[in-house]
């Protein structure tokens, strides 16, 4: 599509950022690993606001389940690839936007292959730890801009959410497995007490969002006559919920890209 239809769709972003800052979202590169409730969200946000190319990472099929709270999971997506799926989405709302999909689980054989060095940001919406962990370590290592998801299952308030160094994230219990293992494992600075007898909180120099907000366990357990082929482990999740904290991934990577 030629320049002036495209700057017809983002007249809003250029607007807003001035032409300058639009045209640095159009030469930025942001990769989103794990493209489900968070991070298929995420994409759609950054892809509407003019980013000029995208890697997606997951692994994962739409299934009937994800209709709650993933963009892409429609009747018609269930059983595709979801960086698939979403890459046609993404097509249609910037045929200019390159994306790249990979499909495949972050880990620590595969790292160097998934994460271009050269990018401008990084959304972790992964859910397992160990995941996460490899990631944040790569992230500083390199010294390339992150922003890590917690959880948003077991989550009803969109409004509680926060973001901030990981160190002071509460009632998440994966930042709070990821900050434990750091510490143990990989010495990240821990709690200490101040001659005031009060507790200091060094900062662990990874940004996190998660929600001041207890984790709600599934109120109801699963009949085996209504769900065939759907896993009952897990807590339960909320679109206003999982979409809020994409968003914010999303806003905060367009920060990272605008302030380089």
């Amino acid at each position: 599509m030629n320049s002036a239809k495209i700057e017809r769709r983002f007249s809003g972003i250029i607007k807003l950022y001035g032409y300058v800052n639009y045209r640095k979202l159009q030469e930025s590169h942001v990769i989103i690993v794990g493209v489900g409730g968070v991070g298929s969200w995420a994409a759609e946000a950054l892809a509407r606001s003019g980013v000029g190319s995208l890697t997606l990472v997951d692994l994962d099929n739409i299934a009937e389940s994800n209709i709650n709270r993933q963009i892409h999971s429609l009747s018609s997506t269930i059983g595709k690839s979801k960086v698939e799926v979403m890459a046609d989405r993404i097509a249609e709302i910037n045929p200019n936007c390159n994306v790249d999909i990979i499909e495949d689980f972050l880990s620590h054989e595969n790292i160097n292959n998934v994460i271009n060095t050269k990018c401008n940001s990084i959304i972790d919406c992964i859910d397992k730890i160990d995941a996460k962990i490899e990631l944040s370590l790569y992230s500083i290592k390199n010294k390339l801009p992150l922003v890590v998801c917690g959880s948003a299952g077991g989550k009803t308030d969109a409004s509680k959410l926060l973001y901030g160094d990981i160190s002071v994230a509460t009632h998440d219990p994966i930042l709070s497995k990821m900050r434990n293992i750091l510490r143990r494992r990989y010495l990240f600075p821990k709690h200490v007490i101040n001659e005031n007898n009060k507790k200091s909180i060094p900062v662990m120099g990874i940004t996190a969002i998660w929600f001041n907000q207890q984790t709600i366990t599934p109120l109801v357990e699963c009949r085996e006559e209504f769900t065939h082929n759907l896993s009952c482990s897990g807590y339960g999740s909320v679109v206003t919920v999982t979409a809020s904290m994409g968003f914010i991934g999303a806003n905060i990577a367009l920060k990272n890209i605008l302030e380089q």
